[in-house]
């Protein structure tokens, strides 16, 4: 099961103006800099807690549909079903019914029934689901706590500009980031 972005989102969960707010910085010469740790924060803060923060097309790849016929979403919530292909032994695409399906999205994971599911012919990813996952298209849709954790994250990570590149962060996570997430997070037994 593999899970892949289809397009970046428009915006970001924070934007440059209340990064720069956040840290008190009135000039200009580093928003490049601020501008690509915000996106790491983004990325780092989905990873850790599986959530999508601004909708976006994602792709779902399945080798098979699963014995109990429940197809779980780990990236989440989910908004819409937007399609369902599954490929024949020749390679042809063959799109997949979506009346009857049940979605719920907001479980963690999300949870999908399909009435129709033909089978794959191809072994390895046979089954491509597209679905808008986000918690909505603005940043006034992201819960605050998730907001906070990624100002704390930018901030630690902008302290650390000189030691670290841009291309190896996220270098440190910085005290109170672990509670912030903390709600968001599923935990495993």
């Amino acid at each position: 099961m593999t899970c892949v972005e289809l397009a970046a989102p428009a915006s970001e969960p924070v934007s440059l103006a209340d990064v720069k707010a956040h840290l008190k910085i009135d000039h200009t010469d580093e928003d490049d800099l601020l501008s690509g740790l915000i996106s790491v924060a983004r990325r780092h803060v989905e990873a850790e807690t599986g959530l999508t923060t601004i909708s976006r097309p994602m792709r779902l790849y399945l080798d098979d549909w699963p014995r109990d016929e429940v197809i779980q979403i780990a990236s989440g919530p989910v908004q819409t079903l937007d399609a369902v292909t599954v490929y024949d032994e020749t390679g042809v695409p063959v799109q997949v019914s979506l009346e009857d399906h049940l979605l719920d999205g907001v479980a963690r994971p999300a949870r999908l029934w399909l009435r129709e599911r033909p089978l794959p012919g191809r072994v390895l990813n046979g089954i491509e689901i597209d679905f808008t996952a986000g918690f909505g298209e603005a940043a006034a849709d992201v819960p605050d706590g998730l907001k906070r954790a990624m100002l704390l994250h930018v901030a630690a990570m902008f302290a650390c500009r000189g030691a670290v590149t841009l291309a190896d962060q996220p270098a440190l996570v910085p005290p109170g980031y672990d509670r912030l997430i903390a709600p968001f997070c599923r935990r495993r037994l």
